[in-house]
C-alpha cells in the first residue's frame, strides 16, 4: 500500500509537515518507472519558509514568493568526472503552500503535486511544457487509481 495516495488533510485544517511530506512523497511514489528511478536517491524536505541563500539562489527577495525548490545538478548536466555529488534535494516551504492555497483555493494533494512535480522536472532538466505534461500522467494515474 506504499503507492497509495496520502490521506487529505481534514477539512479547513491546516496541514503538517508530516502530512506535506506524506503527500509528496506519494506523489514521487506515482511517477513513472523511469523517473521514479531517478529520483530514488532524493531528499525531500518540508521548511517553513526559504532561508535567504535559497532565495538568492532564485532571485527572490519574498520568502513568501517560493513554494519549492530543487538543489541539485541535473541529470543534462551531470558528468562522469563530477565528485560524489550531495543528493538532489526536493524542499517544500509549507507557509507559502498553505497562503497559496488559502488564496487560489487549489486543494493540497493538488497544489502538492504540482510543486512535487515542477521540482522533479528540474532534476531532468525539463521544459516548463514536459513537466506540465507530465503532472497531468500523474493527475490521470492518480485517478484511474482511486475507489469508485
Amino acid at each position: 500500500m506504499e503507492n497509495a495516495p496520502a490521506p487529505a488533510p481534514a477539512h479547513n485544517a491546516k496541514p503538517t509537515p508530516a502530512e506535506f511530506e506524506a503527500a509528496a512523497r506519494a506523489v514521487l511514489a506515482q511517477l513513472p518507472g523511469e523517473f521514479a528511478a531517478e529520483l530514488a536517491g532524493t531528499v525531500l524536505k518540508i521548511e517553513e519558509f526559504a532561508g535567504p541563500e535559497q532565495l538568492a539562489s532564485v532571485d527572490l527577495d519574498n520568502r513568501w514568493e517560493l513554494t519549492g525548490l530543487y538543489e541539485g545538478t541535473p541529470l543534462t548536466e551531470q558528468s562522469v568526472w563530477d565528485t560524489a555529488p550531495s543528493p538532489p534535494t526536493i524542499t517544500l516551504f509549507r507557509q507559502p503552500l498553505l497562503l497559496e492555497m488559502q488564496q487560489t483555493g487549489v486543494r493540497f494533494a493538488e497544489l502538492v503535486r504540482h510543486v512535487v512535480i515542477h521540482e522533479a522536472g528540474h532534476h531532468f532538466g525539463l521544459s516548463d511544457e514536459d513537466m506540465h505534461e507530465l503532472e497531468e500522467e500523474a493527475e490521470a494515474q492518480t485517478e484511474a487509481e482511486a475507489p469508485e
